[in-house]
């Protein structure tokens, strides 16, 4: 089971919530934490999920997730609404990068993704649940790649995809209703001529008769 499978198991199912995603990350700058607050509990990995409430109306939220060192399991940290999202910052528009700021109404905070794809990807979904679930107060994204602003472009693709399709079929249906329209005709054609003939005939055979 990869991490992020784990992270939804053990994390957000047992609250009947739903990750939508995750991503890899470490800080850019470190944090100045006392000595005793760390714990002692040495290392560790820090996940930024995305998830979503399975009750309606659905809440989307934010969630700081770590597994430290030597552990299997995942312990849920900080926690915010995805209202609670001021701005969302990509650092450079114009190449791939794996470092972002997120801003909060109450928090800050800089980060470096395990890759640049991983964190074009949770953009991705971000910038959706964001369009999705947030009627208003929707976070700034800013400095930003066009294809992570654009993170349906997939969906685009795939709605251009279907149109074409269904112009295609609709093509196809009007010119199989041309096609059925003068058989149509030309059956009429021959049913007209067929009629005449025989009316000609039985005048013809009556002629005959008399």
């Amino acid at each position: 089971m990869s991490a992020k499978s784990a992270i939804n198991k053990e994390i957000f199912a047992p609250h009947d919530e739903r990750m939508l995603g995750a991503v890899q990350v470490k800080r850019r700058t470190k944090k100045k934490i006392p000595f005793l607050a760390t714990g002692g509990q040495g290392e560790y990995l820090t996940y930024i999920c995305l998830s979503v409430t399975n009750k309606k109306p659905a809440q989307a939220s934010i969630t700081k997730v770590k597994q430290f060192e030597g552990s299997t399991s995942f312990v849920r940290r900080t926690q915010w609404m995805l209202e609670q999202l001021r701005q969302v910052d990509g650092i450079d528009p114009n190449r791939d990068s794996p470092e972002f700021d997120l801003l909060f109404e109450n928090a800050f905070d800089q980060w470096v993704a395990s890759t640049a794809s991983e964190k074009c990807t949770f953009f991705q979904v971000l910038h959706h649940t964001c369009q999705r679930y947030l009627t208003d107060k929707k976070p700034e994204f800013i400095n930003c790649q066009s294809k992570i602003m654009g993170g349906n472009s997939i969906l685009h693709s795939a709605a251009d995809s279907v149109t074409s399709a269904v112009q295609k079929a609709s093509q196809a249906l009007n010119e199989r209703g041309e096609r059925l329209g003068r058989a149509e005709e030309k059956t009429e054609e021959l049913k007209n001529s067929a009629q005449q003939f025989a009316e000609n005939a039985h005048k013809l055979a009556m002629k005959y008769k008399c």
